[in-house]
């Protein structure tokens, strides 16, 4: 075999557990970025795809975003041989005259996303890079960083990125402006929620962003600076914290949701930021735990291409996933993950011995995701109702899909004229013609009622449907009423499981139902007895739309519903285990009954945080 995934993953065979193992593990995935640093070191161009931004701004993120690992590394005096090529990089890149300059920023640019890790490996090492350049090479830098910093930066955790770069003009001596720092501290207060959750900006968005982002970011910043904004964010840690662990399932995983997901184990960052920070938001052996069990969770997966760069995509390379702002150097944004490098081996953190978190409630209810976290066997599923993304590419898969799993993910569909082929995991399509289609997007009310979600939606202008999402453990029920002044075909998904070749698998559809079995795995959906009839079918989905495996298979049930009022009563359950077919499978739940559901919500309805921020399409 010309490309073995064990082997190409440079984490493959690493035991993860000493912070020996961690900074074994850095320096590998780090390696193979060698080969491609252009000769004057400024540039790292790993591959021939592109991303919105021009070829230099890509070529800077690949040459920055490592330092989100290695600059932890030097701080906590750790090996690293190159910091030449680092210091000659910035002097190159920041240089006007330079064949290899990074270009002029003139506008919000992607150069300010990347400058955020040159400001923070300058405020942690300086030594490395900043000592070994000339008095005309520093006069560059800053005038480089200060250009960069008078623009307006996105409406988002942005912000964060030119105040690591004040940070850095501080420690270098500069003079600037600091009541622009303020003022970005200011205006990144206002996308706080509370019990330590914000948004990602004013938007219905509060995903991976929230930990690897907003708390990541304000972490740093209380390490190294020491003011009444430190304050808070080491305080909004802690609760957070409590939240956010309810996302890790046992192995490791967590749940794939929303965007930006080739950053892989940067959803390990928050863990790392609380050691960095000296913030024991939980037990240090709970959160040495959650960090490195999340690291080994990745080590058996395909996701380096076969010189062990890291490739674009979750669990294997895939394109198809990917963001518009996704360059070939986008995922060493992962290497967040390694922020404990930074701190001593007698760091409570790397001393802890590694605790298992006690498991939590089977359902946990968490009003400003709008989410239900619910345990099913050793998977964790997230229940979700009120969240939006309609600028990325599948935002709709990415946000507003019923469910998403830590052991299931979810799809991305291939073709918008795919109705007869579409995955749906987790959704409800609905379609005029059989051919194209259109799904959930984003909701026009949302909210928590106990452990269930309710949300109010429309896939076309004149049609409306109403979602309840019931958890039990480890089935959950969705129930839809549905008023529509035309007939339109439906389709309804359950979880995707991982296909194996040579159609070794089982699968069966029938009237009511259908349910396919994997090698590991069982993926059920049932009709609990709806206004009309639904067919089971067994999809084999398209190849290379679910996020953790190329090739999945779907259950779903299929059917027609005419003009007026239709009821549909929907009860899915996955498992890790394929002899659930023969046991849990066997013992379908009842569905409530509606008036039960809305006398609920009307009594217990709170309305979920992340709906409360303006809708893209008001």
């Amino acid at each position: 075999m010309t490309y073995d995934p064990a082997t190409a993953n440079p984490l493959a065979g690493n035991p993860l557990k000493t912070r020996e193992d961690m900074s074994r593990g850095l320096h590998n995935l780090f390696d193979p970025l060698l080969a491609y640093f252009s000769e004057g070191n400024a540039r790292v161009r790993l591959d021939g795809a592109g991303a919105h931004f021009d070829r230099a701004a890509a070529d800077l993120e690949g040459f920055a975003r490592p330092l989100w690992g290695l600059a932890p590394l030097g701080a906590g005096k750790g090996d690293f041989a190159h910091w030449q090529k680092y210091a000659d990089g910035l002097a190159n890149g920041t240089d006007p005259q330079h064949p290899e300059y990074w270009g002029t920023v003139n506008g919000r640019d992607q150069r300010m996303v990347e400058l955020a890790a040159l400001g923070f490996a300058l405020a942690l090492v300086p030594n490395k890079i900043w000592d070994p350049l000339t008095d005309k090479q520093r006069s560059n830098v800053i005038a480089y960083l200060k250009h960069a910093r008078q623009f307006d930066y996105a409406d988002n955790n942005w912000k964060f990125f030119r105040i690591f770069v004040d940070i850095a003009l501080d420690r270098v001596g500069a003079d600037f402006d600091r009541s622009l720092t303020k003022q970005y501290l200011d205006e990144l207060e206002t996308f706080y929620i509370g019990d330590g959750w914000y948004r990602d900006g004013n938007v219905r968005r509060i995903d991976h962003y929230i930990p690897f982002a907003m708390h990541f970011y304000g972490l740093i910043y209380s390490k190294l600076v020491d003011d009444e904004y430190a304050a808070r964010y080491r305080e909004r840690a802690v609760l957070f914290a409590r939240d956010f662990r309810t996302w890790f399932a046992v192995d490791g995983a967590t749940i794939p949701f929303g965007r930006s997901l080739t950053y892989r184990f940067a959803c390990a960052g928050f863990w790392s930021a609380l050691a960095f920070a000296n913030v024991e938001a939980l037990p240090w052996g709970e959160v040495k735990h959650l960090c490195l069990q999340h690291l080994r969770w990745w080590r058996d997966k395909p996701i380096a291409n076969r010189d062990g760069v890291l490739s674009i995509g979750f669990g294997y390379p895939n394109l198809l996933m990917s963001e518009s702002y996704n360059s070939a150097g986008s995922p060493y944004w992962a290497f967040k993950a390694f922020l404990p490098l930074a701190v001593p081996a007698d760091h409570p953190f790397w001393s802890a011995v590694e605790t298992t978190p006690a498991p939590p409630e089977t359902v946990t209810p968490q009003r400003h995701p709008g989410m239900v976290l619910m345990r099913a066997g050793s998977d964790v599923v997230a229940l979700s109702s009120g969240q939006e993304n309609l600028q990325m590419r599948f935002g709709s898969e990415k946000y507003a899909k019923f469910a998403y799993s830590t052991r299931y993910g979810f799809s991305v569909e291939a073709d918008e004229r795919g109705f007869s082929g579409g995955a749906f995991d987790s959704a409800l399509a609905f379609s005029e013609d059989g051919v194209h289609y259109r799904v959930r997007e984003t909701n026009m009310e949302a909210k928590l009622a106990g452990d269930m979600l309710y949300s109010r939606w429309s896939p076309f202008e004149d049609v409306s449907v109403e979602t309840w999402l019931v958890p039990m453990a480890p089935w959950h029920i969705r129930v839809h009423r549905i008023k529509t002044p035309r007939a339109l075909h439906t389709a309804e998904g359950g979880f995707a499981i991982a296909r194996r070749d040579s159609d070794l698998d089982t699968v069966a559809a029938e009237e009511r139902g259908a349910y396919v079995i994997g090698e590991a795995d069982f993926s059920g959906i049932a009709d609990l007895g709806s206004s009309v009839k639904r067919i089971g079918v067994a999809q084999k989905a398209m190849p290379n739309t679910n996020m953790i495996v190329a090739k999945t298979l779907v259950p779903q049930l299929r059917g027609k519903i005419p003009a007026g009022e239709t009821l549909l009563l929907t009860a899915v359950l996955a498992l890790d285990n394929p002899a659930a077919v023969s046991d849990t499978w066997t013992r379908w739940p009842t569905a409530p009954e509606i008036a039960e559901l809305e006398t609920k919500v009307a009594r217990e309805g709170i309305t979920v945080s992340a709906i409360e921020a303006p809708g893209q399409m008001s």
